[in-house]
């Protein structure tokens, strides 16, 4: 087993969990001796309740001693070389999600959406290609900045941006809310599945998978229409469009919020927990399947919302609420909490993503939804690729807590300035408001 880096207080959590775990074998083994004594062990329901508690108690001491023995405590002068090594790996792979959010709008605009999403699912299956083939670590991040790999739960890069395009022409306006909050609740929970497989998958069973699933994209995305674009409008500079200046505000503001929220990315996220709580890769795994799919049932309710008090409102006050559990996560006292934090975070933060798509396709005329999309998304990918590298020195230099201080508090000054710019902005279409 490779070191386990734990910060001093992280390590004193371990020990004293596996004090009170050792201390619990003397009742367990009572409780089973005494189940024992009932008589016939084949439909001892006591008894297969108090072994199988001493089973998991003895699998967590295991697990513990395992973690402590390989520990390393860490100050906040000995931790920057990890943590910088794997923000400054986030932000690569962020800054080539923007290069290829910017490059695909012009094909897009061009040729259609179909010939540039199946040139970006191409680059997956090379992406998973050099996973399989290649294990050196330049290789693995060539391969996260040309497939476009994940690094959080946040929606950008290119995919989304062309997709969120094909979605809001595909269906009437007032249809467009639901729509969006099934179109992303389906990519969530997708992502769902695959932190779940992180626990019990090898590498090269999961890269094989990455592959699979990006020849599927190049067959359903080959089967989209040749071109959806309105005909007779060229592609134009984002200065020549009608909408350049609420284009470029909206970028502005997303461009804050997603630099607040490379503080917080789901790696970084995980980073944090391991270091400071001293959780397993299952654990992770287990959590974020958790908030992978608490985040795709707040999509409906996201829909539901907007329908009720519009947009905007649900965009902002949704996300204000989110963010002050994100603050709290620094200060909880155990995991337990911490995780309850962000479960409570993941079940509001992202009810404003669906709603934002609908808002900004919504707040554009139809030929200039390609750079809407585009400048928006852009944006909001450089901006979070900032962040990252800057996490490892405020990590290093302040705390390992200050990151959700930081992210939390600069995405509570968006929220309010997003609210002052466009609470007087109506979309051009949006269903009626519903009781």
């Amino acid at each position: 087993m490779d070191s386990v880096y734990l910060t001093k207080e992280g390590h004193q959590k371990l020990r004293e969990e596996l004090e009170s775990l050792r201390a619990r074998r003397r009742e367990l083994s009572r409780a089973v001796g005494e189940a024992r004594d009932h008589g016939d062990l084949t439909e001892n329901a006591e008894y297969d309740a108090a072994k199988e508690a001493q089973v998991l108690n003895e699998k967590r001491i295991a697990g513990l001693e395992s973690t402590l023995s390989h520990a390393q405590i860490l100050n906040g002068k000995q931790v920057p070389k990890d943590e910088v090594v794997i923000g400054t790996t986030v932000t690569l792979t962020l800054a080539a999600s923007a290069a290829l959010t910017w490059s695909a709008r012009r094909p897009a605009e061009r040729y259609g959406a179909r010939v540039a999403l199946v040139g970006l699912a191409l680059l997956s299956l090379v992406a998973a290609g050099l996973l399989l083939g290649i294990r050196t670590p330049a290789a693995v991040i060539l391969a996260a900045m040309l497939g476009n790999i994940a690094v959080g739960t946040g929606e950008t890069g290119p995919f989304l941006a062309l997709e969120q395009v094909v979605v809001t022409r595909a269906v009437a306006p007032a249809r467009l809310n639901m729509t969006l909050s099934v179109y992303n609740l389906l990519g969530y929970a997708a992502g769902a599945a695959g932190a779940a497989c992180v626990t019990v998958l090898p590498a090269g069973t999961l890269f094989a998978t990455f592959a699979a699933a990006a020849l599927v994209q190049v067959a359903a995305y080959s089967r989209l229409r040749p071109n959806d674009r309105p005909a007779g409008r060229p592609s134009l500079p984002l200065r020549d469009l009608p909408s350049a200046r609420r284009i470029r505000r909206l970028a502005g503001l997303f461009a804050l919020d997603s630099f607040a929220g490379g503080f917080v990315l789901q790696s970084l996220i995980a980073y944090w927990f391991h270091v400071q709580h001293g959780l397993a890769l299952e654990a992770l795994g287990a959590i974020f399947f958790a908030a992978h799919i608490v985040t795709a049932l707040s999509f409906l309710a996201a829909a539901w919302l907007a329908d009720r008090i519009g947009l905007l409102n649900t965009m902002v006050f949704s996300h204000l609420v989110s963010n002050v559990l994100l603050v709290a996560i620094a200060f909880a006292p155990s995991a337990a909490l911490a995780v309850a934090f962000l479960l409570a975070r993941h079940l509001l933060s992202q009810m404003d993503v669906p709603t934002r798509q609908a808002y900004v396709m919504s707040v554009v005329l139809d030929h200039e939804r390609e750079a809407a999309a585009s400048a928006t998304n852009l944006s909001r990918t450089a901006a979070q690729a900032v962040a990252p590298t800057l996490t490892g020195y405020v990590m290093q230099g302040l705390a390992l807590s200050a990151p959700f201080v930081v992210g939390g508090g600069l995405k509570i000054v968006y929220d309010l300035l997003l609210y002052a710019t466009f609470r007087q902005v109506t979309p051009a279409v949006q269903p009626e408001r519903r009781r």
